[in-house]
Order: C-alpha cells, then structure tokens, then sequence
C-alpha cells in the first residue's frame, strides 16, 4: 500500500523552507535542503554497508545531526530504525540487538561490547564530528516503501522486566504527528529544544514534529544540568518539551538567573506535572502556555490539553486526539459514567501493530476489536469529565488499597511536593511487609515530610517512613527511576 512516509515530512520541508535552518546539535546546524540532501547521502551509506527493505538498523547515537540524518535515510530505503540511548549499559545493549537481529548497528563510539548470543551484527562507527560522506541516492533509484511497512522499533520497558519493542509503521506515524501538530501548532517561526533522548518517541517526535511545521530544533540530549538554562536562552527556544524532573531542574537555576526567555509554550509528558510544578514553571516563563499531555509508546499520544487548560480544569491532560476514542471502563470491561475512574482504554489508528516477534505478549495489550482496529488496554487508570477532558490517576500498579481506602501513588507524591522545602517526591506501592514509603529531595527533615502529607490527605493515606535524598535517581528518559530507589536511605 502506498501513502504517505515518514521521509516525506523531510521531502516537503526542504520544497517549502529550503533555506531554513532545520535542525542544529550544537556542533553544526543545517538547513532543510542540507538535511535532505545528507539523507540522501546516508541512505547511500547505510546501502552500501547491506541494508535493505524490511532490515532493521540500530542508531546508538545522541539526537545530533548524523542521528537525523541516518533516520530518514534508513526510512528512505525501508528499512526500520531502533534507536538506541548511548548511555545503555552493556547488559541491556545486548539484548536489545539479540532481539532486533539488525543488519546494521550504527555507532558514535568503538566500545560496543562482545555479544555472546547471535553473531555479532556489522557495525559502522561514526564518531561525533565526523560528517557523512559518499554519494547522495535519488528516489528513482530506489523503490518506495510502504506506508504500511515498520518503519520503527521504540523498545521500552514494561512488566516483562526486559525492553520489547513496539512495532511503528510509517502510517501510524505520519496520522499521529498530524494529529499532535494540529493541537500544537508549531509554526515556521518556532525554535524547538530538546533535552531527551531519541530512544525517548518525545524526544525523537520532536524531529518529526518540527519538519512539518518548517521549525527549528536544537537538539541537547545529555545536556548538563547546569547549562540547560543558558542554552535554551541563548537558542531562542519558543517551544520547550519537558518531564517533570526537567522541570525541577529548570525551577533551581531560575533561582540563581531570572532573566527572561523566549519561550512561549512548555509541553509536559511522561508523568504528571504537579501544580506546584506548573506554578513554578508559569512564573519562571511568565510568558509561556503550559501543555499537559498523555500517552503511551503503544501510540505515542492520547490526548493533548489545551495551553493552560489546567488552570481552569486542574489535573487535566486535555482531550482525546482527532481521530482517537478514549473510553474509560470497569474491571469487566464496560464504560463508567464521567467521573468514575477505571482503566483507560484507547481506539486509533495510532495504535500500534504490536510488540517486536513477541506474539503472545502482543495479544494481552488489546480487547474486543479486529487485528485491523484494535483497542489498547493502558493499564493506567483515570476519569473524563462530562466534556470529555481526561484526568490520569496512575498505572494500574499505583493505585491500591490501605485501610480500607483508595489510594495513588500520584496522589501522595502531589502532596509531599506541596510541602515547603520539597523538590522531588516518588511513592511506590507498599512492599510485601506492607511498609510504605515516600522518597523526596530536598532541604527538609523527614518529620516535616509527613506532617506535611498527613495534613493534606486522609490518615489511612499517610506513609509509614519518609527516606530523604540529594537527588532521585533518573531513569534515561528523565522519568524517575522507582526502582532504584528500594533500599535507598536518608542522607544527612
């Protein structure tokens, strides 16, 4: 089936803003025709190496202009693209490759360890700096993929403990970031800043996101803390897409620099900005609208808010996407009324394919529909309100009962970062001995901790420990890494 590709975003970029700068990592900065033409050029580099249509080609490269350009070259020649975080640990590298099977791997360092299970996959390094070089290959010269074919696989974890990989084909793409840039609006005008990894769909989105509007993306992925701010002043950043750990970093620099920005718009993605959070953030960039969202790597996004929607509707993550059938249901499956939380459930063409050569594993996300429309079970737990605005609660595992009553770890986590001298706050479910803990950062004493929840929400809610820390651990996608915080204790 032909249609629409994922390539073709670039195409139709460098026709209408040729001499636009379309991508800059801080190193180089091309325009939209320089991109395509160096996509051109990689996609004749990825075929002389032995990529061909349906292969796939891992890029363990940071969002810099190679990265950029390999994804669309790859795309160009139908083969699908694994972006893969450089910063993996070697365990989980090998694994991923094992199970990819790619023709190619793509590397901006020679340190790619041993590989113990398949024989090891050809590899092509390209160290940062070095350009892409070779002869640019034309349309006519290759044959034009499907717009059904895989174009990615966005590995992410789950509750199998190992990453499997949802499976993107290049419709399912181009019908989302259509649907996402009409909720935006980027504009031609727009400079783009992205801290996230490209492994993270937010971070790499963002390149896809920018072509069609003709913006300008300054890519940072791995950017020290310390400089985020400068550099997002001196880029003339419009647009921020941000976590919330991102977002308390931003708050803590602001305190030492408060000159103003450009920014005109924050997005917010991954876990759930708090109002506190928002607060910050709308007073750091006073000028700024703040943009909840919801989705899932299964289809990228669910629903988009309106900017500053959640000043009249807080907790709001907007509504559904054109084109996306939110339904919230019971533990049988049936719709509740609007206010009544219950599971999540999500129609779309969006909607993934499936899960990366795991059959039985790709059944369980799915309920009452054909292979052809089906409908994503979340796992995460929420309400609509009766215009049909919806309210994330929390995974399906962070909700739960204590004493009788229905509790989140959301809920928790929002009230401790309510309490003065609070940075950061992560809850996890009560351990099998039924303690239950609440890990903040921040200048302030555990006791205060939990006067400060116990004060906010019922007793039957209140943690029996307060752990807390410098920092919390991160994951690579900036989200907070509960897992690493068992057995963490109190810094003083």
């Amino acid at each position: 089936m032909t249609g629409p590709l994922v390539p073709d975003l670039l195409d139709d970029a460098a026709r209408r803003w040729p001499g636009a700068a379309a991508i800059s990592d801080g190193s180089r900065r091309l325009s939209y025709a320089e991109l395509e033409n160096l996509s051109r050029i990689a996609a004749g580099r990825l075929h002389r190496s032995g990529v061909r249509p349906g292969d796939r080609v891992v890029l363990r490269l940071p969002g810099d202009v190679n990265f950029a350009a390999l994804l669309f070259g790859a795309l160009r020649l139908g083969a699908a693209v694994v972006p893969m975080n450089p910063a993996l640990n070697p365990y989980l590298l090998e694994w991923i490759v094992e199970d990819a099977a790619p023709a190619l791997l793509v590397t901006g360092t020679d340190d790619v360890p041993v590989m113990r299970g398949r024989s090891r996959p050809p590899v092509l390094c390209l160290p940062p700096g070095e350009q892409l070089s070779g002869a640019a290959v034309a349309d006519a010269d290759l044959p034009r993929p499907a717009s059904s074919g895989v174009a990615l696989l966005m590995y992410t974890s789950g509750s199998t403990a190992m990453p499997r990989a949802v499976v993107s084909r290049h419709d399912q793409i181009r019908f989302v970031v259509a649907a996402i840039a009409a909720r935006l609006r980027y504009t031609a005008e727009d400079v783009v800043f992205n801290r996230s990894p490209v492994s993270f769909d937010y971070g790499l989105y963002q390149l896809f996101l920018c072509a069609r509007a003709g913006a300008r993306l300054e890519t940072r992925p791995g950017l020290a803390e310390v400089r985020l701010l400068s550099e997002i002043r001196a880029t003339g950043t419009t647009v921020l897409p941000i976590v919330p750990t991102v977002a308390e970093i931003l708050l803590r620099l602001s305190a030492r620099d408060t000159r103003p920005t450009s920014v005109r718009m924050i997005t917010n993605t991954g876990a759930a900005l708090t109002g506190g959070l928002a607060a910050g953030l709308r007073k750091t960039f006073p000028r700024a609208a703040v943009v909840p969202m919801y989705g899932m790597t299964e289809c990228k996004r669910i629903t988009v808010a309106e900017p500053d929607e959640d000043l009249d509707h807080p907790g709001t993550v907007g509504r559904p996407l054109d084109g996306t059938e939110v339904t919230v249901v019971d533990d049988e499956g049936q719709p509740v009324p609007a206010g009544t939380v219950g599971e999540i459930w999500v129609r779309g063409p969006h909607v993934m394919a499936g899960y990366w050569d795991r059959a039985a594993l790709a059944a369980r996300p799915f309920a009452g529909a054909s292979p052809a429309d089906p409908v994503l079970r979340t796992g995460d737990y929420g309400h609509v309100d009766r215009d049909g605005r919806l309210y994330f609660a929390g995974r399906r595992d962070d909700i739960f009962k204590r004493k009788g009553v229905r509790t989140s770890v959301q809920e928790i986590e929002a009230a401790a970062l309510d309490v003065p001298g609070v940075r950061a706050a992560a809850v996890r479910r009560p351990n099998d001995d039924g303690e239950f803990v609440v890990w903040v950062a921040g200048q302030v004493e555990p006791e205060q901790v939990l006067a400060g929840v116990l004060a906010r929400l019922e007793r039957a809610k209140m943690p029996d420990r307060c752990v807390v820390l410098p920092e919390l651990p991160t994951t690579p996608n900036g989200k907070v890494d509960k897992a690493g915080l068992a057995g963490r204790q109190s810094v003083r």
